[in-house]
């Protein structure tokens, strides 16, 4: 009767023990702000700008 009385206590406190599991921590990815080339991207837009408006001068 002791035995099972033990096998019983122990076979209770194992199952608490792992009840829950143990799970990896879930970690957020770390967000990177994308370099961009600051000084081809201001004078892209101004420079085919004028190239529309020199071919409309042009073609008049």
């Amino acid at each position: 009767m002791k035995k099972i009385a033990l096998a019983a206590a122990l076979s209770l406190a194992a199952t608490t023990a792992f009840a829950g599991g143990v799970a990896e921590p879930v970690a957020e990815p770390e967000v990177v702000k994308a370099e961009t080339s600051s000084s081809s991207g201001g004078i892209l837009v101004p420079l085919l700008l004028l190239v529309v408006v020199a071919a409309a001068v042009a073609s008049n």
